[in-house]
Order: C-alpha cells, then structure tokens, then sequence
C-alpha cells in the first residue's frame, strides 16, 4: 500500500488560540472584516461544506464550558451556519453516550475548544468517541477536525501538556505526554509567537528529533490536508521546527535541568498563504508553487 492510500482523507486544523470571532455590534458597517473574509472560522466553515454543515463544538477541555459554547454557538451563527450544537462531555462517561456518538456520526465536522489538553487526553482516549473520530478523519473525504490552543495541541501523538517558556531548553522543563494521534508526525504548540514559546518548541523537538514542531500563533492556524501538506491561514505567523537534520543532540542523556545542547536545526516561519509539505519537508510560497512541483 502506498503512502497516498494511506493518507488521511479527512481535514485537520489545528490554531493556535485567541482566534479572532468578531465583533458583532448592531451596526453591521462595525463588522471587523477581516474575519469574515479571511477568518479562522469562516475556514473551517468552507471546509466543513459550507453554511448547511453540521458543526459540533466540544468544550471539554475548558472550566467554562457554557460561556465559551455560547461564544462560539454565536460566532459560527453570526457567520451564516445554523446547523450548530454544543456537545456537553465533561467526563469520560460522556464520551460514550449514545447521543453525542450518534451525533458525531452525523456531523460535518467537530470544534475543539482551548482549555487543558491533558483532559481531552484523559476523557477521549480509547473511548468510542474516539474512535469514531478517527475512522470518520481517515476514511472519509472532507470529515473536519478542528481545534484551538489546547485543542489543537491534543490532536498529536506526541503532546506537550505544559512546561515554562522561560525555562525551556533546560533539560526536562518541557512536559510531554501522549495526545489523540490524529496527526502523527508533528508536534504543536500554541499561542507561539506572543507567549515567546520558540524554546519549549525546540526542546520537544530535540526530544523527539523525527517529528515536525508546528508553532502556532494567535488567531492563525494550519490546514492539514492528506495528513501532509499544510496551509497557512489567520492573520499571524506559524513556525517550523525541523529536528530531522540534527547533528550533535545531547537531549537524550543530559542531566535534569542542565542546558541542551543542539546542532542544525531548520526552522521555517509561514504566513497566510504559504504551504508546507510535511512528508518531504518543503517550503512553498503558495498554491502555485505547490501545483508545479
């Protein structure tokens, strides 16, 4: 079997928090339009199938999981698609329910809300849930999984739970876990560029030299198509950390809080528009370039 059938067919998209959901005062002339023309959710909601998708919000991970479903109930709304619910799972129990499984059958696509991605890990794993969203992302052609912050840093195997900026590339300071696995060969990290989270990148990366460290910054994100190829979209930046060309790499045997130490990484910053093929690990500056190739 080949890589391409192997290849997801569904879409994933992963953003880096804070996403821009407008500002909807009476006087419609007030709309910030960049959000609507160019938005994180207006995306998702193309991807999804448009204004009649059916879009499930998952506010697990949050402690105020009523205020931010309200939040984005009126956001998806504002933006012409009617077909939106919010799915209360706040335990593991939940996530077996009839109800929401046969929901998740049925739907366009699903929201992970931001919040503490180690509960999503603990509440999803292995339960039918679970497993439902991972055959519909890989077997069926547009099924959308999207997430912000801590939602989208749940969708890798491999999972950063926490660990300080400021002390990042010591070794250890840097928490990782096991996540979702809808995307295997990456790792992400949210809120990148303005919480200045380059180093605790770098460190996961280092501890995990064969998989892509994909920074996410504020309202901006990644479209991940094929389980491959990324695209930019938001209105920020989103970094590539490369470890596979890493020389000397002492982050498998320094002691605990001593200063790693690494030779050659590669590092890619991408703006709206750009491309980037994970597999291959290319840079494109856009969709023409990509189609040339």
């Amino acid at each position: 079997m080949t890589k391409l059938e192997l290849a997801p067919k569904g879409i994933l998209i992963a953003v880096g928090g804070n996403e821009d959901k407008g500002t909807y005062p009476r006087d419609k002339k007030q709309f910030h339009l960049n959000f609507f023309e160019l938005g994180i959710l207006k995306r998702i909601i193309d991807a999804m199938g448009g204004h009649e998708a059916q879009v499930e919000i998952i506010t697990t991970a949050s402690m105020i999981p009523e205020e931010l479903g309200a939040l984005y109930l009126h956001a998806f709304e504002v933006l012409g698609c009617k077909k939106v619910s919010v799915m209360d799972i706040r335990e593991e129990i939940d996530a077996q329910k009839p109800e929401y499984l046969e929901r998740l059958k049925k739907a366009s696509g699903v929201m992970f809300t931001g919040g503490d991605q180690s509960r999503l890990f603990r509440i999803f794993s292995g339960t039918a849930f679970h497993h439902i969203l991972l055959h519909r992302y890989h077997h069926e052609k547009g099924f959308v999984i999207a997430g912000t912050s801590a939602g989208a840093m749940a969708m890798s195997d491999i999972m950063i739970k926490g660990g300080s900026s400021q002390r990042s590339l010591l070794k250890g300071s840097v928490k990782l876990d096991r996540g979702l696995a809808f995307q295997e060969n990456v790792i992400f990290d949210s809120h990148f560029v303005k919480r200045g989270r380059f180093g605790r990148l770098m460190e996961a990366v280092a501890t995990h030299p064969f998989k892509i460290g994909i920074g996410l910054g504020e309202d901006t994100g990644v479209m991940i198509t094929q389980g491959n190829v990324i695209e930019t979209i938001g209105s920020n930046l989103v970094i590539v950390v490369d470890g596979h060309h890493i020389k000397h790499n002492n982050a498998s045997y320094a002691a605990p809080g001593t200063p790693l130490s690494i030779e050659n990484f590669r590092m890619h910053v991408l703006a709206f528009g750009n491309y980037y093929d994970i597999r291959e690990r290319r840079f494109f500056v856009g969709a023409k370039q990509l189609a040339n190739e």
